[in-house]
């Protein structure tokens, strides 16, 4: 198993909510990737959406807080995009290259994660089956990021890293962590 810890920062020119920190681990065993963020402060401040009792795939949750990962197969240009919210809801695109293509990922129907909002705390846990898209043999590079939409508006972008000169969780040189 090859597991890592990881902790997200706001893009420089963002003005991140106060005492606000996002961080993690991620884990790969065979074909089973494992996802774990912790957001961690003062979630009164932060649009969080209650948990659903119907979640549901849902389009542009990126409008509002959620938490994402890019995945991508090394040395090719395509990669999926899986957009978790707090609500529950979810998505996963596929594209082609840079945001060339991108369409509904059709190989999951669900994606098994759950949300525990703990008043200072709001844990998500995705434990997922990469079968569907990739073998257990190729390599894969990941980036880890989150959108934050404070209760007055304001969105902030979280990542490993930021390589941009705008905050763009879809350049490939972001993806760094490796499975």
């Amino acid at each position: 198993m090859n597991e890592q810890t990881f902790s997200l920062q706001p893009f420089p020119s963002n003005e991140s909510p106060p005492n606000l920190k996002i961080s993690g681990n991620i884990a790969r065993n065979g074909n089973k990737l494992a996802i774990r963020y912790m957001l961690e402060g003062d979630l009164n401040e932060i649009a969080i959406f209650p948990i659903s009792n119907t979640p549901s795939r849902k389009h542009e949750l990126w409008q509002d807080t959620c938490f994402e990962f890019f995945l991508g197969i090394k040395d090719s240009a395509q990669y999926w995009e899986f957009n978790l919210s707090s609500a529950g809801h979810w998505n996963v695109y596929r594209l082609d290259g840079y945001r060339q293509g991108m369409q509904e990922e059709t190989a999951f129907e669900n994606l098994p994660f759950n949300v525990q909002n703990q008043g200072e705390d709001l844990v998500l846990v995705l434990d997922l089956d990469l079968g569907k898209i990739i073998s257990v043999e190729q390599a894969i590079e990941v980036a880890i990021t989150t959108v934050v939409k404070d209760r007055g508006g304001e969105v902030t972008y979280w990542a490993l890293t930021h390589v941009g000169a705008e905050a763009d969780f879809h350049l490939r040189d972001s993806f760094i962590i490796q499975l």
